[in-house]
């Protein structure tokens, strides 16, 4: 068992200074140069959202940006949150970008967590369930070319196409499953049913950043088995786990972590404690971050995703020297 992949997370943070085209895309071509396999973008509607202290660029938007500077990466998201958007106007925006780069983009979505995202567009989270199973049955008919007419109970659409008509089927990645508990966190650390069934009816997994190895694992024991009594084959179908990685090549921990500490509360703030962070995210030295990736390869990660807490490429640089040559591919 091994890795089929590793992305990398564009820097769509925007700092004091904010952030430029130029920023992105010299990211996104250095990643396409030393061989990652994709550039992935987040989703968070609003400033300062609950955990983050910074904004962030429109993932699709920034993905477009990026799409017309590189060739070869795939483009994702993770996770585009499916509920605030107008799944007839996202339909659009989508099977633009697949048009525009040539059906890279692969379509990791969930169901958001953030009670004033959801406020600030006029749902309620208890809504985020079944607009979701909506936006999902539109989007894929929609991508497909067909004319879609479609009564449901948030959305009712009367004979309505976009195009242009993708030529492969849409890729969808479902995000959700356990995590790490926290006081502050707004999610139960369970692995739905709802979410269960939206992951089997898709073509990969993406698993939490905040999900230890014994939870992806445990999560893995519920997907398999009902993959399995779906008829799915389990090659054709993606394990994949963001996480973040502020690499500080040194194996004086001390020194990783006092840096580590300084880069999540530049981009996170204070939500929650570095100590939390410790338990979920790849801090420590590099030897540490590589023991950490190598548990959640052998309970069965196939894909990483990986986010930058800075907007410097010389991160990429240092997982290509210190991280990347452990992993078994």
């Amino acid at each position: 068992m091994g890795l089929r992949g590793v992305g990398v997370f564009l820097p769509t943070f925007a700092g004091a200074q904010g952030r430029s085209g130029h920023e992105l895309s010299a990211f996104a071509r250095r990643a396409e140069d030393m061989g990652f396999d994709s550039v992935w973008a987040t989703d968070h509607l609003l400033h300062q959202s609950r955990f983050y202290a910074v904004p962030w660029l429109d993932p699709i938007v920034s993905l477009t940006y990026v799409a017309a500077t590189t060739s070869r990466l795939r483009l994702g998201t993770s996770v585009l949150v499916l509920p605030t958007r107008q799944p007839v106007v996202l339909a659009k925006q989508l099977a633009t970008l697949q048009a525009l780069a040539d059906e890279r983009y692969i379509l990791g979505a969930g169901t958001g967590w953030d009670d004033r995202e959801f406020q600030a567009v006029g749902q309620q989270r208890t809504e985020r369930g079944g607009r979701t199973d909506e936006s999902i049955a539109i989007l894929r008919r929609l991508l497909a070319g067909e004319a879609v007419t479609y009564e449901g109970r948030f959305y009712q659409l009367q004979d309505v196409s976009v195009g242009p008509a993708m030529h492969s089927p849409l890729c969808m990645w479902i995000a959700g499953g356990r995590q790490l508990p926290h006081a502050s966190s707004p999610e139960r650390p369970v692995l739905a049913p709802a979410v269960l069934r939206r992951i089997v009816a898709s073509e990969g997994w993406i698993a939490r950043p905040t999900s230890l190895p014994s939870q992806i694992e445990a999560d893995l024991a519920e997907i398999r088995p009902a993959l399995a009594a779906e008829g799915r084959d389990l090659d054709t179908f993606t394990v994949a786990h963001e996480n973040f990685l502020h690499l500080v090549p040194t194996e004086n921990r001390e020194h990783a972590l006092a840096e580590q500490r300084r880069a999540y509360a530049t981009i996170m703030g204070g939500g929650r404690p570095f100590e939390y962070f410790e338990q979920v995210y790849l801090t420590g030295t590099p030897s540490e971050v590589v023991e950490k990736l190598q548990a959640r390869i052998a309970i069965g990660v196939e894909y990483l995703i990986l986010h930058t807490l800075h907007p410097s490429a010389a991160q990429l640089d240092l997982w290509a020297e210190h991280v990347l040559p452990h992993l078994e591919f």
